[in-house]
């Protein structure tokens, strides 16, 4: 019998063709960028129906190419918490020139695995430190309070607000910081240097009525539904507290993506008059500091010095510009905005350092919120096909 080999070369060719799997198939994202502006780690979403057609199993198999064949950082999410906590999303990011259309490649692969150093957004519930969540990504950091702190015999605190952690550095501290125990003191990566106390801080909400703010306490439940590389997403839940007679409870779930400085807020109420409601999110006040509402964007914007001379920062919130109004009380700047007939209300809230990198004053702070205002307005457009 003669046998026939055939070259070493051809075996591995082979090999590389059958693992290639030429007949797979793909889609093609393009994304348009609509603006006449350059706009840097935008987000672009894919859903579960639009991938479809791939007839992947896991979203977590999904792989992105941009046109020049680069495999980009990809994340599948679940927006939804549902029993098997499986994805219905899969976000990606690229930078676009203005009026820039870009396209890119999506597949199915190996299931996406991280390394430590890919994440750029990430969040936790903190126990260890009576029930912190934290949450960041790679220019801002927050944490907000939990239950067990109201009844903290060291420094008991009783507040719904949104506080500020300042970092210079790109990676993830929150795990470090806590570990060490000595966040207030700036190590080279950045420290909490803000005092939120009982005022909103950076986005913290209410409800507004009878000429004041009526505010929930710390928060009694979290559920982390995406958490990193590119976006944390996650839910606290605040139990029904006295707005001038009628009981309301909240559910508010928190987004932030890598290289923004804003994170998007989306709060659900219950109550017992529903559509009725109006929402007032702040700005904690600063001596002498005025914040600068600008109604044809929906945006309210301060830049001030931080406290102990740790520098300067930046701190805005964004409402939908046809439903807003600027208001004050004692602790706090406020935006009013009427929350919808499915008692809802989105908004967005961030901050800047100058010391981060990123920002360093007053005008650079303005045009960054102006520019994410006119981006909300006018989203990248995609398509897939």
């Amino acid at each position: 019998m003669t046998r026939h080999f055939l070259p070493l070369a051809a075996l591995l060719g082979l090999a590389a063709l059958a693992q290639a799997d030429t007949t797979a198939p793909s889609l093609t994202v393009t994304a348009a960028n609509k603006l006449g502006l350059a706009r840097a780690n935008q987000t672009l979403e894919i859903t579960a129906v639009q991938l479809a057609p791939l007839g992947a199993k896991d979203l977590a198999m999904i792989h992105v190419q941009d046109a020049a064949g680069k495999e980009l950082l990809v994340q599948a999410v679940d927006t939804n918490y549902d029993a098997f906590h499986k994805a219905d999303l899969v976000i990606f990011q690229s930078d676009f020139g203005t009026n820039e259309t870009k396209t890119f490649t999506v597949t199915t692969g190996k299931k996406q695995e991280y390394d430590k150093e890919q994440f750029k957004a990430f969040g936790r519930f903190v126990r260890e430190r009576f029930d912190d969540f934290a949450w960041e990504n790679d220019r801002i950091a927050h944490r907000t309070y939990g239950k067990a702190l109201e009844t903290w015999e060291g420094e008991p605190l009783t507040s719904s607000t949104v506080d500020i952690w300042s970092k210079r550095t790109p990676r993830m501290v929150i795990n470090d910081w806590y570990l060490a125990d000595h966040y207030h003191h700036d190590s080279g990566e950045g420290a909490d240097f803000y005092s939120a106390g009982t005022s909103r801080g950076c986005g913290g909400s209410g409800l507004w009525t009878a000429d004041q703010l009526w505010v929930a306490k710390n928060f009694v439940n979290s559920r982390v539904l995406a958490n990193g590389p590119l976006r944390v997403l996650f839910e606290l839940d605040y139990e029904a507290w006295d707005v001038n007679g009628q009981k309301v409870s909240e559910t508010k779930r928190i987004s932030l993506d890598a290289g923004s400085q804003l994170d998007h807020f989306q709060s659900t109420y219950k109550s017992e008059q529903a559509g009725t409601l109006t929402c007032g999110i702040g700005i904690r006040k600063m001596p002498g500091i005025v914040a600068d509402f600008n109604a044809a964007n929906g945006s309210l914007i301060a830049w001030m010095p931080m406290e102990k001379n740790t520098g300067e920062q930046g701190v805005a919130l964004l409402v939908n510009p046809k439903s807003v109004g600027k208001t004050e009380d004692k602790l706090n700047e406020l935006l009013l905005t009427k929350v919808g007939p499915d008692n809802t209300v989105s908004y967005w809230a961030g901050f800047a350092w100058n010391k981060g990198g990123h920002i360093a004053d007053a005008p650079a702070w303005k045009r960054y919120v102006d520019e994410f205002a006119q981006g909300l307005s006018s989203p990248i457009e995609v398509s897939v096909k």
